[in-house]
């Protein structure tokens, strides 16, 4: 017995218990319920097996104060390695996957420029020179 009937033999028990039921209407219960799950069961299975499609334009994903994981589809100021990690990617792979260039920064603009602007102000370079 497969676990699409036996799912279906479940709801309609516990259907059965709540109100009195004619032996056509509890047939007829289990084939749609039993019918309904299996496509359910068939339609996720398909949606595993396809590509992932991008939930936004791996364009527009980078904006002023967020970062969208095409992977995801959720939204961040930083993609971490971590996160990444979920998807079996490294950020190399993501960017190449989603057709960034190798140097683009997975962080929003805003948190782009802070980090400019902080590394500007350290001057690190001077620093060095003295030495």
């Amino acid at each position: 017995m497969d676990d699409f009937l036996k799912e279906a033999l479940d709801i309609v028990k516990a259907q059965a218990t709540v109100r009195t039921m004619t032996e056509e209407e509890i047939l007829s219960m289990v084939r749609s319920l039993c019918n309904g799950i299996r496509s359910i069961g068939e339609a996720a299975v398909d949606e595993e097996d396809s590509p992932a499609a991008p939930s936004t334009d791996p364009k527009k994903a980078i904006r002023e104060k967020s970062i969208v994981c095409l992977e995801s589809g959720k939204t961040f100021k930083v993609l971490t390695k971590r996160h990444l990690a979920k998807f079996g990617l490294t950020p190399d792979e993501y960017r190449e996957k989603w057709g960034y260039p190798r140097k683009t920064p997975l962080v929003c603009k805003e948190l782009q420029r802070q980090r400019r602007k902080k590394m500007k102000d350290m001057k690190l370079w001077e620093k060095r020179i003295k030495k």
